[in-house]
């Protein structure tokens, strides 16, 4: 190709209108992202549905860089060192489109456990909480694999080639990926038996705290100290599990000592009175309360206490304990009991009168002498 040739007027023209073209698209880019875009999220939220805005969201970047592309194709006809009909240039040019497709989808993927919670509500589908981002990564993965095989195809490589080499390899693939199978059938183990959600408390060998999110590979659990754990699948899923959450009311049980000259009559009167308040209290189960005088100790007389509070939650179980502590301490003291100590057991010592005659006398003797 000779100088005079690529500087040929003509060449100059077609690769100025080219380059004017890809401009042209540039200003309509910012022009869309500016204006148009603006108004069309704008007339979206007016909708009964926010559907619409999370699509317009998800396609905002890849329609902008969709002017780009479509600018390149155009200005491609006229720019003079390059047929538009090449093969290569034209499957660039489907695979990018392809692309922008897939960039839109896999961002409105992320809104989809939108969609599966709108679902739920209309029709009444239990979807737990823990199966929502699951298939929301489900999809993500099936809509670039999908992406991935056409754009293969359309490079002309051979997809059902590729599986079959997959299939031949895939004992080694197997054994190599075996710990990532094992954390991957314990997410589905994890899903299917539901032992937990999203949210929930949960207790195990390895880890107690709030369940922030399941993956393919993983659980993420946040501790009390505010510490994120990453637990594999496969290790969670064949631990014993305790769902604190899952409780319906959560438990009280304690012994009340008192002196062990405590009056039969006054013990009466404070094992009543406490199991009246007990019944009485709205943040008490009613179901099984137990306040009895269970045993004679060394060092005082025992009330057992035993029942369950009505909520689960750890602040208001404190509450209600604190509430009900402070009502035993006015029924003690209306009623004169006083609480044994239990470091150290009272004892009283009694001497034989005739020791203590003894020791009377033998002083007046020496004295004698």
């Amino acid at each position: 190709m000779s100088w005079e040739f690529v500087w040929s007027y003509e060449n100059l023209k077609d690769l100025g209108i080219s380059i004017g073209i890809l401009l042209l698209f540039l200003i309509f880019r910012k022009i869309f992202a500016k204006y148009v875009f603006s108004l069309l999220l704008k007339i979206s939220r007016k909708a009964p549905s926010a559907f619409f805005s999370h699509i317009f969201l998800a396609f905002e970047k890849p329609i902008q860089w969709l002017f780009i592309i479509i600018g390149v194709y155009v200005a491609s006809g006229y720019f003079p060192f390059m047929e538009k009909t090449n093969p290569l240039f034209q499957n660039i040019m489907s695979s990018s489109v392809i692309l922008i497709i897939t960039w839109g989808l896999f961002n409105l993927s992320s809104s989809s456990s939108l969609l599966f919670a709108k679902l739920n509500k209309k029709l009444n589908t239990e979807i737990d909480e823990i199966l929502i981002p699951f298939l929301s990564k489900a999809i993500r993965v099936i809509i670039i694999m999908i992406s991935f095989s056409i754009i293969a195809q359309e490079f002309g490589y051979n997809i059902s080639g590729l599986v079959a080499g997959l299939g031949i390899g895939g004992l080694a693939f197997s054994l190599a990926a075996k710990d990532a199978l094992a954390n991957l059938f314990g997410g589905v183990v994890i899903i299917t038996e539901k032992p937990f959600s999203i949210g929930d408390w949960i207790m195990t060998p390895s880890v107690e705290g709030t369940v922030e999110d399941i993956s393919f590979r993983s659980t993420v659990i946040r501790t009390s100290a505010q510490a994120l754990v990453t637990v594999p699948n496969a290790t969670l899923a064949n631990e014993p599990i305790t769902n604190w959450s899952k409780m319906g009311k959560r438990q009280i049980t304690f012994n009340l000592k008192v002196t062990l000259d405590t009056p039969k009559e006054k013990l009466e009167n404070v094992v009543q009175r406490i199991e009246a308040v007990l019944k009485d209290h709205p943040g008490v189960h009613p179901d099984t309360i137990y306040v009895t005088f269970d045993k004679y100790m060394e060092n005082g007389l025992e009330i057992f206490l035993y029942f369950f509070t009505n909520t689960t939650n750890w602040g208001e179980y404190l509450k209600i304990k604190e509430s009900i502590n402070f009502a035993i301490m006015d029924i003690l003291e209306s009623e004169g009991v006083y609480t044994a100590y239990v470091a150290m057991p009272s004892r009283k010592l009694f001497l034989d009168s005739e020791e203590e005659e003894q020791k009377k006398v033998e002083p007046q003797l020496n004295t004698d002498s």
